[in-house]
């Protein structure tokens, strides 16, 4: 985010808002860093930059992250652990690809099968 330490965060545009606050959050050393649909309204490629920034955050400052999250791209390439919630309730828990393949969280997610 050096390339625009000089520009007001309003002159921003829409991703690179969002990844200056989480810079600004990281600023107050957080044990735990709590996302909420960072990658709401943005593109694909701000969604792609995003997860390239929260990649970092997590080998740099070797931190937990709890991201809630509607997309599933930035979910799967930066989760070791994933909580799947249907109504408010857990649904499933596993790592990314036992989350995939789980028939619940599909069957929530996709809906049934009637072939």
């Amino acid at each position: 985010m050096l390339e625009v330490q000089d520009t007001l965060a309003t002159n921003l545009p829409y991703g690179q808002q969002r990844r200056l606050e989480i810079v600004r959050a990281l600023a107050t050393k957080p044990k735990i860093l709590f996302l909420d649909e960072p990658a709401a309204g943005m593109n694909p490629q701000e969604t792609a930059d995003l997860t390239r920034l929260i990649k970092q955050v997590q080998q740099e400052f070797k931190m937990t992250i709890i991201l809630i999250e509607h997309d599933m791209n930035p979910v799967m390439a930066v989760s070791e652990r994933l909580y799947v919630l249907e109504y408010g309730k857990l649904l499933a828990s596993g790592t990314p690809l036992e989350i995939q393949q789980n028939a619940d969280v599909i069957r929530a997610y996709l809906g049934e099968n009637n072939e």
